[in-house]
């Protein structure tokens, strides 16, 4: 059991559940996540899978970002699976400090 609730997150770290959730629920994935860069732009996706690329949702995610210009990540949420541990390490590659969450159900997780 998670010591942590959807409702003792921070307004912008409650947007990113919302942001992930939808954007698993657009594309009918189980999974989805949402980062928000140092500026506070968010990101968010699905998994992609496809014959030719294979990517977590956290990873979709950071790929945005990163794609946009962030240079600073602070925070990040998986909705719908316990981790994401490749998400995590790209995350991790543009800020080591970020704070990361998975979300299931209403249960939240610290990741880091």
């Amino acid at each position: 059991m998670s010591d942590l609730t959807l409702d003792g997150l921070d307004a912008e770290d409650a947007k990113l559940v919302t942001l992930a959730r939808g954007a698993a629920g657009r594309v009918q994935q189980p999974t989805g996540a949402a980062v928000r860069d140092g500026i506070g732009r968010t990101y968010a996706s699905a998994a992609v899978d496809l014959p030719s690329l294979k990517l977590s949702a956290l990873q979709a995610a950071v790929a945005q970002a990163f794609a946009a210009g962030a240079d600073k990540l602070e925070a990040a949420v998986v909705f719908g699976a316990a981790d994401d541990e490749d998400g995590l390490k790209a995350a991790k590659e543009i800020s080591s400090d970020l704070a990361a969450y998975s979300v299931i159900r209403k249960e939240v997780h610290r990741l880091v």
